[in-house]
């Protein structure tokens, strides 16, 4: 698929999240079906794009609906002078090669205390690593987490290069799905 098949331009109301795990405040926007059909994954996917014209790159979630939203910080809030309930115009496109993901500290000190999970880890790609950190960070409780951490590290010794039993888009299992707007 070619980055510009990947293209959309569309109007979306900037959303307040109902909760916000911290103080900075952020907005968010879920991406017009048809614009999220464009990209090439359901899963979280990295996009360049603009709001209002100003330039942005960021990774979409999936919504558990089979598209997309967007996440949108305090500083591009301010940048492109548009606040929570605000119309604005957004253009997006996928980037030509996922960039590498942030490993969580977590994931980072277990892949290095497992030498032959940490070998398969640095053989396989962006996305595959991507789903792999997706699957962990997915994980609702600390018990949770740590288990699939656990896992991670045993099925990546054992040379499996992907997740399995993952649905990225979270449409399947549920477990993924766009904050809840604010009243």
């Amino acid at each position: 698929m070619a980055k510009s098949d990947t293209k959309s331009q569309f109007k979306a109301d900037l959303l307040r999240p109902a909760r916000s795990d911290d103080d900075t405040p952020w907005a968010f926007v879920i991406l017009p079906r048809e614009a999220s059909a464009k990209l090439p994954r359901r899963g979280r996917t990295t996009v360049e794009g603009s709001i209002n014209g100003h330039s942005f790159r960021a990774t979409l979630e999936p919504d558990g609906q089979l598209s997309h939203w967007l996440r949108v910080n305090d500083e591009l809030l301010n940048t492109a002078g548009v606040n929570f309930g605000d119309s604005a115009t957004f253009e997006i496109m996928s980037v030509e090669q996922e960039p590498e993901p942030d490993v969580p500290s977590d994931l980072q000190e277990a892949l290095l205390a497992a030498p032959e999970a940490r070998a398969v880890w640095d053989d396989t790609t962006p996305i595959a690593r991507l789903d792999w950190i997706h699957w962990i960070t997915s994980a609702k409780q600390a018990r949770t987490r740590a288990k699939r951490i656990g896992d991670a590290c045993d099925m990546l010794a054992s040379g499996k290069r992907r997740v399995c039993c993952f649905d990225p888009s979270g449409y399947y299992s549920k477990a993924i799905s766009a904050p809840k707007a604010a009243d």
